[in-house]
């Protein structure tokens, strides 16, 4: 059964909290505010922090990408962010992923990880603009 007090962050997600330039920042991190004053649970993958930490890195001062980092290990320790690691079982499930869904190449390998950690925790919602969680039929939904 579906928890809707959790919520998974994609790549997207992070980058868009953190960058005031981004032009959905103050909607999706007044959404992320609101979520956790609710008691909301994050979770996230290591394989979304490695794109985050590179994207960010490239595209942020590197004392403002320290500070995302920092950020987030504080919200590691706090206990509402789940950090998941991508063990062989879900490397495996995530390739098993890639193979049926052949037919769509634009799908990144990270994308497929966190579908099988969501699909394994039964989470829906999450805080993404990629199509691509959309076009596999296990009924993800975009949040806010």
């Amino acid at each position: 059964m579906e928890n809707e007090r959790n919520i998974f962050i994609d790549t997207w997600g992070w980058i868009v909290i953190h960058n005031k330039r981004e032009e959905r920042h103050r909607e999706v991190r007044s959404f992320y505010r609101n979520f956790r004053l609710r008691g909301g649970m994050v979770y996230t993958t290591d394989y979304v922090l490695d794109e985050t930490f590179t994207l960010l890195f490239r595209r942020l001062s590197s004392d403002s990408a320290v500070l995302f980092i920092n950020f987030l290990d504080s919200a590691i320790r706090q206990g509402y962010l789940i950090l998941l690691w991508t063990s062989p079982e879900r490397f495996e499930a995530a390739k098993q992923l890639r193979l049926q869904f052949r037919d769509k190449p634009m799908i990144s390998f990270t994308d497929f990880t966190s579908m099988v950690v969501m699909r394994e925790l039964a989470i829906k919602s999450i805080l993404t603009e990629d199509e691509h969680f959309f076009q596999v039929g296990m009924g993800f939904k975009k949040v806010p």
